[in-house]
C-alpha cells in the first residue's frame, strides 16, 4: 500500500471539493490514484470536519447513539406487536 503525504491528500479533497461537477473518478484518475483512495480521504476528511454522512442524518438532542435508539426500537416494537394481537382478536 501507497503512502501518500498529508499535503497531497488535503490537496486531493479540497480539488474535489471546488470542482462540483467533477467525479470522484475523475478526479482520481487526472491525479493518478484509484477512486477508493480518493473517497475514503473524502470521507475521512468529512468526519474531521463534523460533517453528516451520505444519509445526512445527524444524531438528534438526546440520542446516545446504539443502546438509546435500540431500547427506544424494542419499545416501539412491543406496542406494534400488541397492536397487531389486538387488531387479530377483533376479527
Amino acid at each position: 500500500m501507497k503512502n501518500y503525504p498529508p499535503e497531497f491528500k488535503r490537496d486531493a479533497v479540497a480539488l474535489y471539493g471546488s470542482r462540483p461537477g467533477a467525479t470522484i473518478a475523475g478526479i482520481a484518475a487526472d491525479l493518478g490514484i484509484s477512486s477508493e483512495t480518493l473517497r475514503n480521504w473524502i470521507r475521512a476528511a468529512r468526519v474531521e470536519r463534523g460533517e453528516p454522512g451520505r444519509s445526512g442524518r445527524r444524531p438528534r438532542a438526546g440520542d446516545s447513539g446504539g443502546e438509546a435508539s435500540l431500547e427506544t426500537v424494542e419499545a416501539e416494537n412491543a406496542a406494534l406487536r400488541r397492536r397487531v394481537r389486538e387488531l387479530e382478536e377483533e376479527r
